[in-house]
């Protein structure tokens, strides 16, 4: 019996280029997953509209919508399930991922980070921050960073990295630019990663 394709969750805030990159990736490498489900905490954004113009559904949960936190979570984890999800990318996700699905997916998460972990993580280093800060050190290299997901922002292991030269006259902008493209090649090879580790954990 063939291996079924491992079912992913996509989570999203904004326009959504990684989800698209990792969408393009499981169709024209193949990698053997299937993304089932996009998730964002915003009922308007580039990824939702992308999500439901290729047949992938598409699920607005925000804290806003719930009496409680703790009924957010529960809400959150009930939709994993009910889509039968397998493993988590973020792409752009701007809200903490609660600590029952981090356990709940722990080594099955992955995010990305637009700069070279350990520099330049933690709370509030997301965006154009990040890139701000690097120029401000005054660093002469940044890049990307894929990483599995932790309690703690950005500590979790890292699983590829990719660097990129900052040059001279740059600005947080073109300095991001050039960071997001490195970011389209290493998540699809990251995920990629992860899926066979997902596989060998379950032949044993």
């Amino acid at each position: 019996m063939p291996n079924h394709k491992i079912r992913l969750a996509v989570f999203c805030s904004g326009t959504g280029s990684n989800f698209k990159s990792l969408y393009k990736a499981i169709a024209d490498r193949p990698l053997d997953a299937e993304i089932v489900l996009c998730l964002s905490n915003r009922s308007q954004c580039g990824a939702m509209e992308f999500a439901r113009e290729n047949g992938i559904a598409a699920l607005h949960l925000s804290e806003k919508q719930f009496a409680t936190y703790a009924e957010f979570v529960e809400a959150m984890l009930a939709a994993l399930g009910r889509y039968r999800v397998e493993a988590i990318a973020l792409a752009g996700y701007m809200r903490k991922v609660p600590q029952a699905v981090v356990s709940a997916y722990r080594d099955r998460m992955l995010n990305i980070h637009p700069a070279l972990l350990p520099k330049f993580g933690g709370e509030g280093m997301y965006g154009i921050h990040v890139h701000t800060a690097v120029l401000a050190a005054g660093d002469t290299e940044s890049g990307a960073t894929v990483h599995l997901v932790s309690e703690e922002y950005d500590k979790g292991r890292i699983v590829l990295q990719e660097r990129v030269p900052v040059l001279a006259g740059d600005t947080p902008e073109t300095l991001a630019g050039r960071v997001l493209e490195c970011e389209h090649r290493i998540y699809p090879a990251a995920l990629e990663k992860l899926l066979l580790e997902i596989r060998t954990e379950k032949v044993r």
